[in-house]
This record gives structure tokens, sequence and C-alpha cells, in this order.
């Protein structure tokens, strides 16, 4: 399907919504990809984004196997 397909059918589904909720969401993903301004971090996201490189550049990392068990094993739980 063209780029003028898809938006065209995205067009028609979201005329014929009647739940505002996806409307919604839908508005505010395109409001964010469309933005092209630099997103600014609050200080406890600065905080946080210093941290985790600090864990990174002291090795502190898990392989993608080691994180696929992780989650394996959180979901397990649940």
């Amino acid at each position: 399907m063209s780029t003028a397909e898809l938006k065209i059918d995205l067009i028609s589904r979201i005329a014929n919504t009647e739940e505002p909720r996806i409307i919604e969401e839908l508005r505010r993903l395109l409001d964010f990809e469309l933005d092209k301004d630099a997103y600014e971090l609050n200080p406890q996201q600065h905080q946080r984004v210093s941290e985790a490189k600090a864990e990174y550049f002291a090795g502190n990392v898990l392989s993608e196997q080691q994180a696929d068990e992780a989650i394996d094993q959180w979901l397990d739980g649940k």
C-alpha cells in the first residue's frame, strides 16, 4: 500500500471512529513525531541519565540474552 493510500485509509478510519481516547492518542503521537524541537529533560530525568551512564561505563550491563531471561522471569512471576 502506498503512502497516499495509507493516509486515505487512516483518515477514513479516524472519521469513522467514535472513541475519543483513540483520536486523542493519535493526536498525541502525531504531535510527538512532528515536533522538531529538542526534548527538554527535567532535573530528575537528567539525574537518571547520569546514573545510567555511570552504570554503563562501570560495566554494569546485561547482554541481550541476559535481559531477555530477566524479563521472562519477571513475566513468569506476574
